[in-house]
């Protein structure tokens, strides 16, 4: 099935999804034109000024013409369910990125670019840089790594140009997932208590979805040809208590803690304790965050919030 005729065109996989929602917006606002394929599972944005063909990546193979660059996002983001839904995860984590690569290759993509995750490095020293060991502990940072292998294949053997990209926890916008969301929807159920996965000791590192993007719109224009991965996160980083503190202040509350030790003070198996990237190299190229950890919490707790319509008491 051909999709698009003579125009050249951006791809977004996932482009109804959080992330995805918000690169297709910043690429609309640059005068690209874009196609979004999504199935809608894990998300139901739709920018309107976008073309939108529901596809599912399980299964679905369309042929496009003008096809200039793939940002491929789609993905099951949960990387809890990732140690339990194991088939579900590998079928939308895995065949989807290899049928998202068999598409880019059949419809000539020039740029392919995979969003992968920080998980693959499992529980490296900090800050990790790009060529720390991957040992992931989570089915999720393992399927990211087995995709970054397939897109390095196909990029070396078909001639695509391709990057993937090694992401902190992104949060901000209109996030729908994470941890100030899940504090927020718990604390709405029962102001007085908020449970805690883990021992709130967690520390990791947190990036605005907005210095996300910047990150991944100077990356397009940089990298010219071959196979390339790089670290996007922040330079500090947050204890999951200290997140907590900052969400009940935003919100006017002072709930009592409940934790939940899964596992060795993880909030679930498969949960990295401790996560700092080393971004020298994208930094080298001229980004950097704009807000540190501990702000980029508290603006994403006010955006949540305000879209939710909350207001403290």
């Amino acid at each position: 099935m051909t999709l698009l005729e003579n125009r050249m065109i951006s791809i977004v996989t996932g482009g109804a999804g959080y992330i995805g929602g918000h690169l297709v917006d910043a690429l609309l606002e640059r005068g690209n034109e874009v196609l979004v394929l999504d199935d809608l599972s894990n998300g139901n944005y739709l920018n309107t000024k976008a073309r939108f063909q529901r596809v599912d990546l399980r299964f679905d193979s369309p042929r496009l013409e003008g096809c200039e660059t793939m940002y491929h996002l789609a993905a099951n983001p949960d990387v809890r369910t990732s140690m339990e839904n194991i088939e579900e995860h590998f079928e939308r984590d895995v065949k989807a990125t290899l049928n998202a690569l068999e598409i880019a290759r059949k419809s000539d993509c020039k740029f392919f670019m995979f969003f992968s995750s920080s998980t693959v490095y499992g529980e490296a020293r900090t800050p990790t840089p790009e060529n720390e060991e991957t040992s992931p502990i989570s089915n999720y940072g393992l399927f990211k790594l087995m995709g970054e292998e397939m897109v390095k294949f196909y990029s070396r053997n078909y001639g695509i140009t391709a990057l993937s990209l090694r992401l902190a926890n992104i949060t901000g916008g209109r996030v729908s997932h994470g941890v100030v969301i899940d504090f927020i929807k718990k604390l709405l159920k029962n102001p007085t208590t908020l449970e805690i996965l883990g021992n709130g000791k967690q520390r990791k590192s947190y990036l605005h979805i907005s210095d996300l993007i910047q990150a991944v719109l100077l990356l397009r224009t940089k990298h010219k040809q071959g196979y390339d991965y790089f670290n996007v996160g922040n330079e500090d980083w947050i204890t999951v208590d200290e997140i907590a503190n900052i969400v009940e202040q935003e919100m006017g509350l002072k709930p009592a803690h409940v934790y939940r030790d899964a596992e060795d003070g993880r909030g679930w198996k498969g949960d990295v304790r401790l996560m700092l990237l080393d971004i020298s190299k994208i930094k080298s190229l001229g980004w950097k965050p704009t807000l540190p950890s501990r702000e980029v919490i508290r603006v994403a707790t006010r955006e949540a919030l305000r879209l939710l319509g909350y207001a403290r008491v």
